[in-house]
């Protein structure tokens, strides 16, 4: 019986995962902003797919670049090599951005909490139809504003690209929005206006690897998170949200970690999902605060926060074992569970799949 067990490990070991961090962007599709077509970089001649190598380059397999979303609901999808297993009780991933909080702020009566925070919302897939590809359902993880007064469900909105030969409109009163009509947009819930050009950056923000006049976005809208605590345009402050967000507190924080079990359906309901192996962040606010531009979320890379838990041979042996491939097809188990299966690492050491 354990040679019969120490085969079904040999053969899964090829399929094991090299990394805790994801490995592929799958798509890449930012919405008009500040820093697209620089985050990362567009040259003449690149296409989508051009731009999603570059995309997956940046962050992928903890390389720590940036890629930009834009504008509310530009977003990114990538992929873990394996299974991030939903361990109950215990925060399971973290998606990495550049938030910060303020060392200073105008208003002292203002939480600690403020600075950059462009939050992000996530949504995550289980590869139940074991294909290897992110085509299965979307879950969102459903951070603190999930049920906010102030937060849009099915929120969509379309950006226009500049007709050729627009001329730019000028801030009368604020020198850095050097086009105050500059892309246009208009959402689903009545709202319309202008992403406004700054100074500091005059590429294009609309994306030049598409040819498409106009670009529409749907997903969940968060509440406005930005104040102008100086009351005369000069210091804006982007608070964060409690929790559940990407690019939302600082990455070296607890709070910027994220539970699967948070996932819910498009109805509201828990997903109850034994894991994930795919991850979607979008931009969650269509926010501009005057020279600081529009709120867009930026992403580093994503790590899976379970991979250097370790278990003595002791521990398997009284918790029962149980063996996966990466995709979460079971290869045999002692005691069959899809309860906190994970993959067991230190340093070059693979242990076995774990249940308990």
């Amino acid at each position: 019986m354990r040679y019969y067990w120490l085969l079904l490990v040999m053969i899964a070991l090829p399929l094991w995962a090299d990394s805790p961090y994801i490995h592929r962007v799958w798509e890449f599709c930012p919405a008009p902003g500040q820093f697209i077509n620089e985050l990362p970089e567009y040259e003449a001649g690149d296409d989508a797919n051009m731009m999603r190598l570059k995309a997956e380059e940046a962050i992928a397999d903890n390389n720590l670049g940036m890629i930009s979303l834009g504008g509310f609901g530009g977003y990114v999808v990538f992929g873990f090599d394996h299974l991030v297993p939903n361990i109950k009780g215990e925060r399971d991933f973290i998606v990495l951005g550049n938030a910060f909080y303020s060392q200073t702020n105008p208003n002292p009566d203002a939480p600690p909490t403020g600075g950059s925070s462009e939050p992000g919302v996530v949504m995550v897939s289980y590869d139940a139809n074991n294909n290897g590809q992110p085509d299965d359902p979307w879950y969102e993880i459903a951070g603190s504003e999930y049920g906010n007064k102030s937060t849009y469900h099915n929120y969509a909105i379309t950006y226009y690209r500049p007709q050729e030969g627009h001329v730019p409109t000028p801030s009368k009163t604020n020198k850095a929005l050097t086009d105050t009509t500059y892309i246009r947009w208009r959402d689903n819930v009545g709202g319309a206006g202008y992403m406004n050009q700054l100074t500091y950056h005059q590429q294009s923000y609309y994306p030049l690897w598409t040819d498409a006049d106009s670009l529409t976005f749907t997903g969940t809208r968060l509440p406005m998170n930005g104040r102008d605590e100086s009351g005369e345009g000069t210091y804006y402050v982007l608070y964060a949200f409690a929790y559940g967000y990407a690019d939302n507190h600082p990455n070296t924080l607890p709070e910027a970690t994220l539970d699967i079990d948070w996932a819910v359906d498009e109805k509201g309901e828990k997903a109850y999902l034994p894991g994930i192996h795919f991850v979607k962040v979008y931009t969650g606010l269509n926010q501009q605060c005057g020279w600081l531009g529009e709120t867009s979320t930026e992403v580093m890379g994503a790590t899976d926060l379970h991979w250097h838990t370790a278990l003595t041979e002791t521990t398997a042996e009284e918790t029962g074992r149980c063996y996966y491939s990466l995709t979460g097809q079971p290869l045999g188990c002692e005691r069959p569970t899809r309860t906190g299966v994970y993959i067991v690492r230190e340093g070059t050491r693979t242990y076995k799949i774990t249940c308990r």
